[in-house]
């Protein structure tokens, strides 16, 4: 897999911007109209979490949905290819800038963020510009192109720790004064979540990010990036999120704001947002009462079995 991914990359790095565009946008055809890789799907998500919009408007997202994946797809592959004078010139915006001046607190950073736009480019463009960033992950199957994963972002400055096991970790990073990066518009487990609001609908979310700035004092700031329409990435920044107090409500409050605020992010890009995934999977109705689903202390199991 390593020489095929190899190959790909150097090909995609090959476009200017204009072939980007195109050569995704033929991508995303091909996987939304002609395979139509979870389309109903995807149509029917949308019309429940927007039910103001006619069944065209659905459809327009759906399809613009499948553009932005298939450009987002030749984005990821030039990724071993991005240079910072690539970067300067693709993405723009201030949110980077409030990244490195609220550094100078010397906290340590949490950066809520989804996966909304190039969200690999946001972390490119971060390390890029002197942030010192680890991102929470998941392993990638298979493992050929998990392995190229890892490396490409090790290669760019980004240190990566897995979702699993890793609290302690992530109490190290902040304490060293570095940002933090959380992906928190996934689905969890009933078992490794709490439910709090999204789009109208209970969703599974993890109470780490809240625990975490909590215990650690560590404020939140909402960063996210967006794709404009001549292909550049545009990053911004939210207010700074002061950190709950860590007894249970209060965390749950704040992952349910935290959770408002992605959903206004996806309200505003709707197209930029991975309906593919299925963030309601988890539902209250089929499993036992989740209130105690950060267990009788601080997490299930003791902080080092925290999923984030």
């Amino acid at each position: 897999m390593r020489p095929i991914l190899s190959i790909l990359a150097w090909l995609c790095a090959r476009f200017s911007r204009p072939g980007i565009q195109r050569a995704g946008a033929a991508v995303g055809f091909l996987i939304g109209s002609v395979f139509r890789f979870r389309r109903g799907e995807v149509e029917a998500v949308l019309r429940r979490c927007f039910p103001e919009k006619s069944a065209a408007d659905v459809r327009a997202v759906a399809r613009g949905m499948y553009r932005h994946l298939g450009i987002l797809l030749i984005e990821f592959l030039s990724l071993p290819y991005l240079d910072k004078a690539a970067l300067g010139q693709d993405v723009v915006g201030d949110g980077l800038e409030k990244v490195i001046e609220m550094l100078g607190q010397q906290h340590g950073l949490i950066v809520l963020t989804a996966h909304l736009g190039n969200f690999e480019w946001m972390a490119m463009a971060g390390a890029a510009r002197g942030a010192p960033l680890t991102v929470l992950t998941k392993a990638f199957k298979p493992e050929g192109l998990n392995d190229w994963w890892v490396e490409t972002r090790a290669r760019a400055g980004i240190r990566l720790l897995p979702v699993h096991r890793s609290y302690r970790q992530c109490r190290k990073v902040l304490a060293a004064n570095g940002v933090l990066g959380f992906m928190l518009d996934q689905n969890r487990p009933v078992w490794q979540g709490i439910f709090v609001d999204f789009f109208g609908r209970p969703a599974c979310t993890s109470p780490g990010l809240a625990m975490l700035s909590a215990r650690t004092g560590a404020p939140v700031l909402p960063v996210f990036i967006v794709r404009e329409p001549d292909g550049r990435h545009r990053i911004t920044a939210g207010e700074p999120l002061p950190p709950p107090a860590p007894d249970r409500e209060s965390v749950r409050r704040a992952t349910q704001t935290y959770t408002a605020i992605i959903e206004a992010a996806v309200r505003r890009h709707p197209e930029q947002w991975i309906w593919l995934h299925r963030r309601w999977r988890t539902q209250p109705s089929a499993s036992p009462d989740t209130a105690a689903a950060l267990g009788n202390r601080e997490f299930p199991g003791g902080p080092d079995r925290l999923q984030f």
